[in-house]
Protein backbone atom coordinates (compact mmCIF):
# COMPACT_ATOMS: atom_id res chain seq x y z
CA UNK A 1 0.00 0.00 0.00
CA UNK A 2 1.96 3.25 -0.95
CA UNK A 3 1.46 6.49 0.09
CA UNK A 4 -1.86 8.04 0.04
CA UNK A 5 -1.50 11.34 1.07
CA UNK A 6 -1.64 13.51 4.43
CA UNK A 7 -4.96 12.08 6.11
CA UNK A 8 -6.18 14.90 9.25
CA UNK A 9 -9.60 13.43 9.75
CA UNK A 10 -11.31 9.76 9.37
CA UNK A 11 -15.17 9.25 8.79
CA UNK A 12 -16.36 6.03 9.49
CA UNK A 13 -19.34 4.15 7.10
CA UNK A 14 -21.76 2.30 10.14
CA UNK A 15 -22.98 -1.03 8.72
CA UNK A 16 -20.64 -3.70 7.52
CA UNK A 17 -17.46 -1.74 8.21
CA UNK A 18 -17.77 -1.15 12.22
CA UNK A 19 -20.67 -3.59 12.51
CA UNK A 20 -21.47 -6.98 11.28
CA UNK A 21 -25.29 -5.92 10.24
CA UNK A 22 -25.62 -6.53 7.17
CA UNK A 23 -26.66 -9.86 7.31
CA UNK A 24 -29.20 -9.31 9.47
CA UNK A 25 -31.02 -7.05 6.82
CA UNK A 26 -30.48 -9.94 4.59
CA UNK A 27 -32.37 -11.99 6.94
CA UNK A 28 -34.99 -9.16 8.25
CA UNK A 29 -35.78 -8.95 4.12
CA UNK A 30 -35.91 -12.32 2.88
CA UNK A 31 -38.37 -13.41 5.79
CA UNK A 32 -40.98 -10.68 4.00
CA UNK A 33 -40.43 -11.73 0.75
CA UNK A 34 -40.58 -15.69 1.45
CA UNK A 35 -44.28 -14.62 1.10
CA UNK A 36 -44.30 -13.21 -2.11
CA UNK A 37 -41.82 -16.17 -3.55
CA UNK A 38 -39.30 -14.00 -4.35
CA UNK A 39 -35.32 -13.29 -3.20
CA UNK A 40 -33.17 -10.45 -1.89
CA UNK A 41 -30.65 -10.98 -4.50
CA UNK A 42 -26.77 -10.25 -3.91
CA UNK A 43 -27.35 -7.74 -6.89
CA UNK A 44 -29.95 -6.26 -5.88
CA UNK A 45 -28.30 -5.97 -2.24
CA UNK A 46 -25.23 -4.18 -3.91
CA UNK A 47 -27.45 -1.75 -5.72
CA UNK A 48 -29.62 -0.76 -2.77
CA UNK A 49 -26.39 -1.00 -0.20
CA UNK A 50 -25.44 2.09 1.65
CA UNK A 51 -28.77 3.93 0.52
CA UNK A 52 -31.16 5.78 2.96
CA UNK A 53 -33.33 3.12 4.24
CA UNK A 54 -36.85 4.10 3.17
CA UNK A 55 -35.31 4.81 -0.42
CA UNK A 56 -33.80 1.42 -0.79
CA UNK A 57 -37.45 -0.29 0.48
CA UNK A 58 -38.99 1.70 -2.39
CA UNK A 59 -36.38 -0.09 -5.11
CA UNK A 60 -36.45 -3.26 -3.36
CA UNK A 61 -40.55 -2.72 -4.03
CA UNK A 62 -40.08 -2.18 -7.49
CA UNK A 63 -37.30 -4.10 -8.66
CA UNK A 64 -39.27 -7.08 -7.45
CA UNK A 65 -42.66 -5.94 -8.23
CA UNK A 66 -43.89 -7.21 -4.98
CA UNK A 67 -47.86 -6.06 -3.78
CA UNK A 68 -46.95 -4.72 -0.78
CA UNK A 69 -45.30 -0.60 -0.21
CA UNK A 70 -42.49 0.96 1.06
CA UNK A 71 -43.66 1.83 3.96
CA UNK A 72 -44.91 -1.43 4.92
CA UNK A 73 -41.58 -2.59 3.81
CA UNK A 74 -39.85 -0.42 6.60
CA UNK A 75 -42.26 -1.14 8.60
CA UNK A 76 -42.40 -5.02 8.94
CA UNK A 77 -38.38 -5.24 7.95
CA UNK A 78 -37.55 -3.05 10.90
CA UNK A 79 -39.75 -4.57 13.25
CA UNK A 80 -38.06 -8.08 12.42
CA UNK A 81 -34.58 -6.08 13.17
CA UNK A 82 -35.21 -4.70 15.85
CA UNK A 83 -34.24 -7.90 18.51
CA UNK A 84 -30.94 -8.90 15.65
CA UNK A 85 -29.90 -5.19 16.05
CA UNK A 86 -29.08 -5.72 19.51
CA UNK A 87 -26.61 -8.63 19.29
CA UNK A 88 -25.05 -7.45 16.48
CA UNK A 89 -20.96 -7.87 16.62
CA UNK A 90 -18.00 -5.75 15.32
CA UNK A 91 -16.37 -6.08 12.38
CA UNK A 92 -12.86 -7.25 12.27
CA UNK A 93 -10.74 -4.64 13.10
CA UNK A 94 -12.45 -2.09 13.08
CA UNK A 95 -12.69 -1.39 17.28
CA UNK A 96 -9.24 -1.25 17.41
CA UNK A 97 -8.38 0.90 14.70
CA UNK A 98 -11.03 3.63 16.29
CA UNK A 99 -9.18 2.93 19.66
CA UNK A 100 -5.68 3.69 18.18
CA UNK A 101 -6.94 6.59 16.25
CA UNK A 102 -8.18 8.26 19.59
CA UNK A 103 -5.60 7.27 21.53
CA UNK A 104 -3.10 9.41 18.97
CA UNK A 105 -6.23 12.19 18.66
CA UNK A 106 -6.73 12.05 15.09
CA UNK A 107 -10.90 13.44 14.52
CA UNK A 108 -13.28 10.58 13.88
CA UNK A 109 -16.95 11.00 12.87
CA UNK A 110 -19.65 8.31 11.71
CA UNK A 111 -21.31 8.88 8.73
CA UNK A 112 -24.22 6.00 7.85
CA UNK A 113 -27.35 5.41 6.20
CA UNK A 114 -28.77 4.15 9.09
CA UNK A 115 -31.89 6.16 11.21
CA UNK A 116 -31.14 7.85 14.50
CA UNK A 117 -33.72 5.14 15.67
CA UNK A 118 -31.84 2.04 13.81
CA UNK A 119 -28.65 3.53 15.03
CA UNK A 120 -29.33 3.34 18.68
CA UNK A 121 -30.29 -0.21 18.77
CA UNK A 122 -27.23 -1.36 16.52
CA UNK A 123 -25.21 0.18 19.15
CA UNK A 124 -26.93 -0.43 22.28
CA UNK A 125 -24.01 -3.02 22.60
CA UNK A 126 -20.94 -0.95 21.32
CA UNK A 127 -21.79 2.39 23.08
CA UNK A 128 -18.27 2.51 24.78
CA UNK A 129 -16.55 2.18 21.64
CA UNK A 130 -19.26 4.85 19.32
CA UNK A 131 -18.48 7.40 22.35
CA UNK A 132 -14.79 7.61 20.86
CA UNK A 133 -16.37 9.34 17.84
CA UNK A 134 -16.42 13.63 17.83
CA UNK A 135 -20.05 13.05 16.60
CA UNK A 136 -22.41 10.65 14.29
CA UNK A 137 -24.20 12.20 11.26
CA UNK A 138 -27.47 9.79 10.19
CA UNK A 139 -29.04 9.75 7.59
CA UNK A 140 -32.28 11.57 8.78
CA UNK A 141 -30.76 14.59 9.68
CA UNK A 142 -32.16 17.33 8.31
CA UNK A 143 -29.26 18.69 6.67
CA UNK A 144 -28.52 15.61 4.32
CA UNK A 145 -30.75 16.26 1.62
CA UNK A 146 -29.86 13.48 -0.37
CA UNK A 147 -28.24 10.18 0.49
CA UNK A 148 -25.32 7.88 -0.64
CA UNK A 149 -24.12 7.54 -3.52
CA UNK A 150 -24.82 11.95 -3.68
CA UNK A 151 -21.72 13.16 -1.08
CA UNK A 152 -24.14 15.22 1.08
CA UNK A 153 -23.89 13.56 4.19
CA UNK A 154 -19.80 13.23 3.51
CA UNK A 155 -19.33 17.17 2.86
CA UNK A 156 -22.15 17.79 6.17
CA UNK A 157 -19.41 15.44 7.99
CA UNK A 158 -16.50 17.37 6.99
CA UNK A 159 -18.43 20.70 8.16
CA UNK A 160 -19.11 19.48 11.36
CA UNK A 161 -15.36 18.71 13.07
CA UNK A 162 -14.48 20.86 15.76
CA UNK A 163 -11.86 21.73 13.97
CA UNK A 164 -12.03 21.33 10.58
CA UNK A 165 -10.04 19.88 7.94
CA UNK A 166 -8.01 21.82 5.48
CA UNK A 167 -9.63 20.10 2.47
CA UNK A 168 -11.45 16.98 1.67
CA UNK A 169 -8.48 15.68 0.63
CA UNK A 170 -7.22 15.56 4.07
CA UNK A 171 -10.55 13.00 4.69
CA UNK A 172 -10.16 9.48 4.84
CA UNK A 173 -13.60 7.96 4.53
CA UNK A 174 -13.92 3.97 5.33
CA UNK A 175 -16.41 2.33 3.67
CA UNK A 176 -17.70 -1.41 2.93
CA UNK A 177 -20.95 -0.22 0.14
CA UNK A 178 -20.39 0.90 -3.70
CA UNK A 179 -22.64 3.96 -3.04
CA UNK A 180 -20.69 4.83 -0.31
CA UNK A 181 -17.24 4.72 -2.11
CA UNK A 182 -19.28 6.76 -5.17
CA UNK A 183 -20.49 9.32 -2.12
CA UNK A 184 -16.93 9.50 -0.78
CA UNK A 185 -15.18 10.02 -4.56
CA UNK A 186 -18.08 13.00 -4.94
CA UNK A 187 -17.33 14.37 -2.10
CA UNK A 188 -13.61 14.94 -3.47
CA UNK A 189 -12.15 12.68 0.01
CA UNK A 190 -9.65 9.47 0.05
CA UNK A 191 -11.66 6.33 0.49
CA UNK A 192 -10.61 2.77 1.70
CA UNK A 193 -13.28 -0.09 0.90
CA UNK A 194 -13.42 -3.25 2.47
CA UNK A 195 -16.11 -4.76 0.64
CA UNK A 196 -18.11 -8.08 1.09
CA UNK A 197 -15.64 -10.70 -0.66
CA UNK A 198 -18.74 -11.53 -3.33
CA UNK A 199 -18.31 -7.81 -5.01
CA UNK A 200 -17.70 -8.44 -8.66
CA UNK A 201 -17.26 -4.29 -9.62
CA UNK A 202 -15.49 -2.86 -7.00
CA UNK A 203 -15.76 0.40 -7.84
CA UNK A 204 -12.27 2.50 -8.12
CA UNK A 205 -12.15 3.68 -4.33
CA UNK A 206 -8.24 4.64 -3.19
CA UNK A 207 -7.52 1.35 -1.56
CA UNK A 208 -9.54 -1.67 -1.27
CA UNK A 209 -8.78 -4.57 1.92
CA UNK A 210 -10.47 -7.43 2.59
CA UNK A 211 -10.40 -6.38 6.31
CA UNK A 212 -9.28 -3.43 8.30
CA UNK A 213 -7.23 -5.79 9.89
CA UNK A 214 -5.65 -5.30 6.97
CA UNK A 215 -5.45 -1.42 7.03
CA UNK A 216 -2.00 0.78 7.47
CA UNK A 217 -2.74 3.92 8.98
CA UNK A 218 1.14 5.41 8.03
CA UNK A 219 0.13 4.71 4.70
CA UNK A 220 -2.27 8.20 4.53
CA UNK A 221 0.34 9.83 6.98
CA UNK A 222 -1.63 8.44 10.09
CA UNK A 223 0.22 7.31 13.53
CA UNK A 224 1.55 3.56 12.80
CA UNK A 225 -0.25 0.36 15.01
Amino acid sequence: MGSQGNITHVIFDLDGLILNTEILYDVAIQKILDRFDKSYTYDLKMKVMGMKYHKSMELIQKELDIPITAEELVTKSMNNLKELFMKCDTMPGAEKLIRHLKKHGIPMCIATGSSSKDFELKTHSHKDMISLMEFTVRSDDPEVKHGKPDPDIFLLAKSRFKTPPASSANCLVLEDAPNGVKAALAADMKCVMVPDPRLENIPPAHVVLKSLEDFSPESFGLPPF
